[in-house]
């Protein structure tokens, strides 16, 4: 990199598909400094090494799933003390274009002090469709379809393809390993900007990436859908986020009857309807009574 920005790409691994692994990690060699792999406890773990080994990438190994926050956190603490002054958050099945780093960083140059994180704009590799960036409102949030060269000012951004100063993760703290995986970005660009930080999206910054276990049809177009484990982690954590303080309330309002439509969307209609409905109850119920980490029903 020819830029006086440092950064440090982090990218946690969860039983991956090597072949897109590769994709991702030899797109992302020419545009950061360096690059971390923090793997949870992969059964393929091996393949991941011999990868590693061949392209100079330093892995972190956990010996259990510690979820996608801690993991995230893990890579931020081993990039403070190399130089850095810049993470790069990434999951591991997104591809980033060739230039997306140095538009996120070309965002930052212009954005001043008070801006917290930039991220791409993301194509669904399913689809083609481009995701808008939002900011919320009631009773709807606000769909913010960017036009090239543009730069928006947005309430949040997916964890994903978030380039975030060092420095700002000082001031606004580390993810909440407590969530796990689900909404760990959205309570952390909450406690941003409860902060008076600024979060921004980039229009001509590009990366395919991939959300949700499959799409299903319903009345209106393709709906993401998640299995019975995302399931409880979704629900619980976004009852979580219903009890913190930097939770605006323009946000709960709007994602209550959101919730709704998706307990019973879930329970009737999607499959596997049962499963679906029990993760689901848990979820509520461990919500309401404050608990966090991984789906004790996992295993």
């Amino acid at each position: 990199m020819t830029s006086t920005t440092s950064i440090a790409a982090i990218v946690v691994t969860y039983r991956p598909d090597i072949a897109t692994l590769q994709a991702l990690v030899d797109a992302l060699i020419p545009q950061v400094d360096r690059l971390w792999l923090v793997d949870n406890a992969s059964t393929n773990i091996e393949s991941i090494r011999a990868l590693a080994a061949t392209r100079g990438i330093a892995v972190i190994v956990n010996d259990h799933n510690v979820g996608i926050g801690a993991a995230l956190n893990q890579g931020i603490v081993a990039a403070r003390p190399n130089g850095h002054d810049h993470v790069l958050l990434m999951d591991q099945d997104s591809l980033p274009a060739g230039d997306m780093v140095a538009q996120l960083q070309q965002a930052f140059h212009n954005g001043g002090e008070r801006l917290a994180a930039v991220g791409p704009a993301h194509v669904d590799a399913r689809t083609g469709d481009v995701a808008p960036f939002v900011r919320i409102g009631f009773p709807f949030n606000r769909k913010l379809r960017s036009a090239p060269g543009e730069v928006v000012d947005c309430d949040f951004l997916i964890t994903s393809g978030c380039l975030i100063p060092l420095r700002a993760v000082a001031a606004i703290g580390d993810m909440d390993a407590g969530l796990f995986i689900d909404n760990v970005d959205l309570e952390w660009c909450f406690r941003a900007k409860a902060r008076g930080y600024r979060l921004a999206g980039v229009a001509d910054a590009r990366m395919s990436h991939l959300i949700g276990d499959r799409l299903h049809w319903r009345p209106g177009g393709l709906a993401i859908v998640h299995g019975p484990t995302r399931l409880y982690t979704i629900m619980r954590n976004r009852v979580l986020l219903y009890r913190r303080s930097d939770t605006p309330w323009r946000w709960i309002a709007q994602d209550i009857p959101r919730a709704i439509l998706k307990f019973v969307g879930f329970s009737l209609v999607v499959a596997p309807r049962a499963a679906n409905l029990r993760a689901m109850c848990r979820g509520l119920r461990d919500g309401l009574a404050g608990r966090e980490g991984p789906d004790p029903a996992a295993g």
